[in-house]
């Protein structure tokens, strides 16, 4: 047994530690795209907030550079990591501590998983508003840490405008916190938005407080299908308009294909409000498309969930040896015309959230050139691309992040403050944090 483990164990105990003959395949499998050079030596899964602190107090003590993840879902996102010694998770920090449903807000552990916090606010009527990749095992600290959403951005906003309270450990071991309980809460350094898609790379989730919503009665699905012009014609009058959609994602002809819905752009269209609201909601957006010409497809019922499931699911299937899955932001204006730009470059699957400007393209193989050339589209339209997973030798060859702004001295002097010896998640983020 290593001597990382073996300190480990005298504070955690034996069954809390895992060395990295025992790690299972499909773990390994995530680490190795992720920090493929590392001498791993151990993983650790605390129970308490208490117990992450002695492991990071441990680790500052001794330089250990660590790995932090929940379930692991999306290891493979990011930049690489030069060396790591030592995985923590989180997944044993998966109680849920509070749920005041009349103030509509919920505090639960960073290791519990997503589904099941569902779960549980569904039988109340209630929900996390956020509909990240892998749902069922994203853990509530990976899909901060991320800040992963995806549609339903449109009509409730991103990770940020969810999270009213966070605690965490820092690099150093010491337990801290921000934010608070409730909704109306303004006091203090607003660390909840500097730690939402900070890659774990400030210090350690332990617990989040989110404000959650009712459950909405009814909803229904239309899917536009027809020319790029004409679809963004329906966008911009759709965004403009009194209409109030939960989710708004255009789509490029392969998405649509892979859905087995058409072989044309798409815009689909969610509605979700009481029965007589959906159903009129609908009707406008079936009479804009019949005056732009495109055809519309009404979808419900268990039809619809299914859809934007098996949507998920096309976009943000496991990483394959080739596979390439690239975030990507645009002006919102201009997200129809990217999506057909791309789609003029390859037949991959694309999606761009309209009312953000947001989306995801997955493409079966590229090149380099293929890579910085959908960069160079992305970027002419006013915003970006990162590389989320992608093989290693393609992450190793370019700049996963491809981050043109003007911030990245302030975030290394923020990484300098929180993580003075580089320990969290080394080089993963923005100009290799």
């Amino acid at each position: 047994m290593s001597l990382i483990a073996q300190k480990l164990e005298s504070i955690l105990g034996p069954s809390a530690v895992v060395p990295w003959e025992a790690f299972a395949p499909d773990l390994k499998a995530q680490i190795s795209l992720a920090a493929p050079k590392a001498t791993i030596k151990c993983a650790v899964y605390p129970s308490s907030p208490e117990e992450l602190a002695e492991v990071l107090t441990c680790a500052d003590r001794n330089g250990w550079q660590m790995l932090p993840c929940g379930s692991g879902s999306k290891l493979h996102w990011g930049g690489v990591a030069e060396d790591v010694q030592l995985v923590v998770s989180t997944a044993k920090l998966n109680r849920l501590l509070d749920h005041a449903s009349s103030d509509m807000t919920v505090t639960a552990e960073a290791g519990l998983r997503l589904a099941d916090l569902q779960t549980t606010l569904n039988t109340t009527g209630q929900f996390l508003a956020v509909d990240p990749a892998y749902p069922h095992q994203a853990s509530l600290g990976g899909v901060v840490a991320t800040a992963d959403t995806g549609a339903l951005r449109q009509r409730y906003g991103g990770v940020r405008d969810m999270l009213i309270g966070i605690s965490f450990v820092r690099s150093d071991g010491k337990l801290a916190k921000a934010g608070g309980k409730v909704v109306k809460n303004v006091a203090g350094y607003d660390l909840m938005k500097l730690f939402t898609g900070s890659y774990g790379t400030l210090g350690i989730l332990t617990q989040a407080t989110f404000r959650i919503y009712p459950l909405p009665p009814a909803s229904q699905t239309m899917l536009l299908i027809g020319e790029a012009s004409a679809l963004s014609q329906a966008t911009a009058a759709l965004l403009a308009s009194a209409l109030t959609p939960t989710a708004i994602a255009i789509l490029t002809p392969a998405t649509v294909a892979a859905l087995q819905l058409g072989r044309a752009m798409g815009l689909l269209v969610r509605f979700q409000s009481i029965e007589v609201s959906v159903a009129q909601q609908s009707e406008q957006l079936t009479q804009l498309a019949e005056r732009l010409g495109l055809q519309a497809i009404s979808i419900h019922s268990a039809e619809e969930a299914d859809l934007w499931q098996r949507l998920r699911e096309q976009i943000d299937s496991a990483p394959s040896e080739a596979a390439i899955t690239c975030k990507i932001g645009v002006e919102p204006n201009r997200a129809v015309a990217t999506l057909d730009q791309i789609q003029q470059m390859t037949d991959g699957l694309g999606v761009i959230h309209a009312g953000s400007g947001l989306g995801t393209i997955k493409l079966t193989e590229a090149t380099s050139a293929m890579v910085l050339n959908l960069r160079q589209i992305c970027q002419s339209q006013g915003g970006f691309l990162s590389i989320q997973a992608a093989p290693l030798l393609l992450k190793q060859a370019l700049d996963v992040w491809g981050y043109p702004g003007n911030a990245l001295a302030v975030m290394q002097r923020l990484k300098a403050q929180f993580d003075p010896k580089n320990l969290l998640n080394p080089h993963r983020f923005v100009g290799g944090i």
